[in-house]
């Protein structure tokens, strides 16, 4: 079934709704990581000293140079970790539009929505970013450990795939339902299928790993659980009419 919900997203890529979300989600990704890096290397410069005087060795002039070439080193592998969950959390913007797209093509019955609000929508991506990010930099420090420990090292992929496949799945679903009811019926119909919804989310974490075709990932997140909510929500209509 959820490979089905897969098979549907991947066939709609060519959509030119999907590739206007996808630019425009990596596009605030490049430039909130550019940001970033030039946050630090202003903390740098303003905090590092120019020279530092060592015993025996005497005034050493390429601190700066060397910190600031840290700080480039250490956000490139942030960025590894952080560039696909940030923009998935980015292409919660604009999931409407995928979503809109999906239904369109597969279910074209369906009433028409109000588009979902901006603000409201920018406060939610605001949350989902946040909570990406803080849960992404503490799993770091787990799989800095984890790879130092023989026994532990083989099983970082599988905690990466469930960390960020619970968090993914969690938020498009939600984001998806409710478009479609109400904020807490979209909450209580999570937590009815959590398990589905998680085995869903590590579906779409699984190609984080692999570059490229890590960047379709909050594209095809979006389409998958799309598909997600109205089987889910249709299966629970039959039930009640049952």
């Amino acid at each position: 079934m959820i490979l089905g919900d897969f098979a549907k997203a991947i066939g709609q890529l060519t959509d030119p709704r999907f590739r206007r979300v996808l630019w425009l989600g990596l596009g605030l990704t490049v430039t909130l990581l550019f940001a970033v890096y030039a946050a630090v290397l202003w903390l740098v410069s303003l905090f590092a000293p120019e020279t530092v005087s060592l015993p025996w060795i005497g005034e050493v002039a390429w601190v700066n140079d060397l910190m600031s070439g840290a700080s480039l080193l250490l956000m490139m592998m942030l960025s590894v970790f952080l560039m696909v969950p940030v923009a998935s959390a980015f292409t919660s913007m604009f999931l409407d539009d995928v979503a809109q797209a999906v239904e369109d093509r597969h279910y074209p019955a369906l009433q028409p929505v109000e588009p979902i609000d901006w603000l409201d929508g920018l406060q939610d991506t605001l949350r989902f970013l946040g909570v990406i990010i803080i849960a992404n930099l503490l799993a770091i420090i787990l799989y800095a450990f984890m790879a130092m420990t023989v026994v532990l090292a083989p099983f970082t992929p599988l905690v990466f795939w469930s960390l960020n496949g619970y968090l993914l799945g969690r938020e498009y679903f939600q984001l998806v339902a409710m478009r479609r009811m109400d904020r807490s019926s979209a909450r209580a119909l999570f937590q009815r299928h959590s398990s589905t919804i998680w085995l869903a989310g590590i579906l779409m974490a699984m190609p984080l790993s692999v570059p490229l075709i890590n960047l379709l990932v909050p594209i095809l997140g979006a389409a998958t659980f799309t598909h997600l909510f109205h089987r889910l929500e249709n299966g629970q209509t039959a039930a009640r009419k049952a």
